[in-house]
Order: structure tokens, then C-alpha cells, then sequence
């Protein structure tokens, strides 16, 4: 089956403002992740140390250690010539240019701030965190190929998407993988699972082990089919990122389990 990609990134044209699908997820993201949060310090998740003022003050730096960290990423590894040759474009984000690995590290840097500020643990928010957040990263995804961006490579396989109206030199149509919606899927799957341990008793910071675990090892075996952006040897740079997620969670699953 192939389906040719006609679809327009902009759901409502106002004019001079513009309202797209792909912010459309990323808000639909943040209020799924808000109101997550808020319903585990309502059950007291945290004891009295947190209290529902506090969680907006941690989804505002979410926000910000999100953007500023995916763009850094962009900016340093993903294609430095061109803006360090176009300046003012490095903080135009609307253009697009997130990285993924940037933003995760970047929140997890303000979440690692903030539990030290209020005295809570990390895993434990970690885990709370990462089951909106993997639901989160699907829908993006969707955004994404909404956009007909982040490609899959050319396909001969029964499906496939063409892009753009996108032919070969002899003109004929070239279709592509449809890796965004692969991305869907395993994060649809990744998100399923948390959601059903998230009320078990386990050690703390297992689900963010697990996320970190299974969303590497599928985003690696994604890479395959992805158009790269970025080639480093044999791997991607996607590919080279997974890694040391791979062994991040592998490790913490290991040490949680003893």
C-alpha cells in the first residue's frame, strides 16, 4: 500500500498567525504530561514536599530546558556550518531543528536541579515524568510526518509514502519508509508499558531504566531506515547517541535489580 503525502502542516491559517499541527502536538504533549504530574502529587507521591504551585514551576522549566537543549544539540552537532553562518537563525526554533537526545538531556538536567531544590528523589519524579513523556514523544512523531519531515530512505517494499510529490530521474515516483509512524508505534508500545507498571511496586527509577533501554534500542534499529542527517562512520549520529543510552539503562536496570 502507498499513499502519496499531501497533507498541510498548518491546521488553521489566521492570517498573520498560523497554528500547525506539529506545535498542536506539542502543546497536547505538555498538558498531558501537566496534568499526569499533578495527579501523582495529589496522591501524594511525594508526600507534603510537593505541592501543585510546584508543578508548574517544574513543567516551566521543562519548557525551556526542552527547547534550549534540543537546539543546542542542532546547533553543535547536526549542522553547525550553517548556522554559525546564520547566526540569528539559532534561535529561530519555529523553523524547526529539535533533537530529541538535546531536549531529553536537557530536561533531565532541570528535573536533576529541581528535585535537589526540593529534596526529592530523582528516580522517583524520573519515572513519573517519562510515562507522559514517552506518549508525548509519539505524538510528535506524528507532527513530524504531518510536516513530511525526517524521511525515511527509498523503500521498494508493497508500502511506502511518497513525500512531496518526490521522482527519480526517469520520473517516476519514489516512495519512502514511513519512519515517523515506525517511531509512532514503538513509543506508542514504550508508553503502554510504563502506563501498566506505573502503579507496581518497583524500585525506584526502573521505569525511567526501561524507557531509556527500549526507546535506544528501537530508535537504533530505526536509524536503519531513516534518511541520516548526519553519517559517523558506519552509524548515524542518532545512532551514536542510542549508544550510551543503551548502556545507561541497561546499567541502571542491572544495579535496580540488585
Amino acid at each position: 500500500m502507498v499513499f502519496y503525502h499531501t497533507l498541510d502542516p498548518v491546521l488553521l491559517n489566521l492570517g498573520a498567525v498560523q497554528i500547525k499541527w506539529y506545535g498542536l502536538m506539542y502543546v497536547i504533549a505538555f498538558l498531558v504530561t501537566y496534568f499526569f504530574v499533578r495527579a501523582a502529587v495529589k496522591q501524594k507521591k511525594f508526600g507534603n514536599k510537593l505541592t501543585l504551585d510546584d508543578v508548574d514551576v517544574l513543567m516551566g522549566w521543562l519548557v525551556v530546558a526542552l527547547i534550549v537543549g534540543a537546539r543546542i544539540f542542532e546547533v553543535l552537532f547536526y549542522n553547525p556550518s550553517f548556522y554559525f553562518s546564520h547566526p540569528a537563525e539559532i534561535i529561530a526554533v519555529w523553523h524547526g531543528g529539535l533533537s530529541f537526545h538535546g531536549g531529553l538531556l536537557g530536561m533531565l538536567i532541570a528535573t536533576w536541579l529541581f528535585c535537589r531544590k526540593k529534596k526529592i528523589s530523582l528516580l522517583e519524579m524520573t519515572d513519573i515524568l517519562i510515562v507522559p513523556l514517552a506518549l508525548g514523544q509519539a505524538l510528535g512523531r506524528i507532527g513530524n510526518f504531518i510536516n513530511g519531515e525526517l524521511v525515511g530512505r527509498i523503500t521498494s517494499l508493497p508500502w511506502g509514502v511518497n513525500f512531496g510529490g518526490e521522482t527519480s530521474s526517469l520520473g517516476k515516483a519514489v516512495f519512502r519508509h514511513p519512519s515517523q509512524l515506525y517511531e509512532v508505534f514503538y513509543n506508542v508500545v514504550i508508553f503502554g508499558i510504563l502506563f501498566t507498571l506505573r502503579n507496581k511496586k518497583l524500585p525506584k527509577g526502573y521505569l525511567f531504566a526501561w524507557f531509556l533501554t527500549l526507546y535506544s534500542v528501537f530508535r537504533f534499529a530505526t536509524e536503519f531506515v531513516r534518511e541520516p542527517e548526519v553519517m559517523l562512520g558506519p552509524l548515524t549520529l542518532g545512532q551514536w547517541f542510542n549508544i550510551p543510552m543503551i548502556v545507561a539503562g541497561v546499567w541502571l536496570l542491572f544495579k535496580l535489580k540488585k
